[in-house]
């Protein structure tokens, strides 16, 4: 090594260095010399070199996301199936169903290994649209009490996180679609959120329920509503925190009008931050004139909030 050394200063040549790039798909790949500069930096006895800025990336904002779905967990290999399968086998369940097995097994704190084995998936009408991870490993009580012992087609998990990329095929079976390191998880089912919110006393319970009822699979059912845009997370915000859309809705109906349009601008308001108009419009069935009223949701960060209460909206 001496000699090798010695022969590169005799010829006039610094010697350079030659980092290693890590390869994923296979050896470590050496990239180009990078000389050393003439005029700075340590090697040259100059001042420090200057680090390279943040990349794009890095720079690009978060990706919030606040979606309405069903959370299930999956297998992502062959022997996870199998180990969960033993520990049912080792616990009580005669008499169960699948599902309550399974539930009582995950709710085992000497299980929890097996909550972290499984790959926790949030279908979107049907649709597998996110693999879900915690930020903090406590909340992976979050994902089993999301395991209902009897399961229902209208039971509703919120969740609100950040998106990620894309998950290696690896991580959950062959299955790509976006991770989500979620913070906050609401499980529930529609006919408990109706009947916890404030129903106006002037308003029978047989008209409020179907109309807050219409309302909220309305805003679920809207096209690509997967909780990812400003527009889609301040419509999903609203349908599970803002109880005075539903009483509109079912006053309006009370009054002959159906609801006919729900749209989201962005606000005149947006400046710093990122605020939403959630306009509703109804329309007289007998008269067809066209009542609007909308609300204000700031979306700039993960949890959105209300700016505004619901109000009368004039066209300008």
């Amino acid at each position: 090594m001496e000699q090798s050394e010695t022969s590169a200063e005799e010829g006039g040549r610094a010697p350079v260095d030659r980092p290693v790039r890590p390869s994923v798909d296979g050896p470590a790949v050496p990239l180009p010399p990078v000389p050393r500069p003439p005029n700075g930096g340590p090697e040259s006895g100059g001042g420090p070199v200057a680090s390279p800025g943040p990349s794009a990336a890095e720079m690009a904002p978060p990706a919030f996301i606040y979606a309405v779905g069903r959370i299930e967990p999956r297998f992502p290999s062959l022997a996870a199936e199998k180990e969960l399968a033993q520990a049912t086998g080792r616990a009580e369940t005669a008499g169960l169903s699948d599902r309550q097995a399974l539930q009582s097994v995950l709710i085992e704190r000497q299980n929890r290994y097996l909550v972290r084995s499984l790959c926790w998936v949030l279908t979107i009408e049907g649709l597998d649209t996110y693999i879900l991870t915690p930020r903090d490993p406590i909340d992976f009580d979050q994902l089993v009490e999301a395991v209902r012992p009897a399961p229902r087609p209208a039971d509703v998990d919120i969740v609100i996180g950040v998106r990620g990329p894309i998950a290696p095929p690896e991580m959950c079976n062959g299955l790509s679609v976006p991770i989500v390191v979620f913070d906050q998880i609401y499980s529930f089912d529609p006919d408990t959120l109706i009947k916890s919110i404030p129903r106006p006393e002037k308003i029978a319970a047989k008209e409020f329920e179907p109309a807050a009822e219409e309302l909220f699979y309305r805003i679920m059912q809207m096209a690509d509503n997967a909780g990812a845009t400003d527009e889609h997370r301040a419509l999903n915000y609203l349908a599970v925190r803002y109880p005075a859309i539903y009483a509109m809705t079912a006053e309006r109906f009370g009054q002959n009008s159906s609801l006919t349009a729900v749209e989201v601008r962005p606000s005149r308001l947006s400046g710093v931050r990122k605020v939403a108009d959630v306009v509703f419009a109804y329309t007289n069935r007998q008269t067809e004139v066209v009542e609007k009223y909308f609300v204000r949701v700031d979306v700039t960060e993960e949890f959105p909030f209300l700016v505004t209460k619901l109000s009368p909206y004039y066209v300008r």
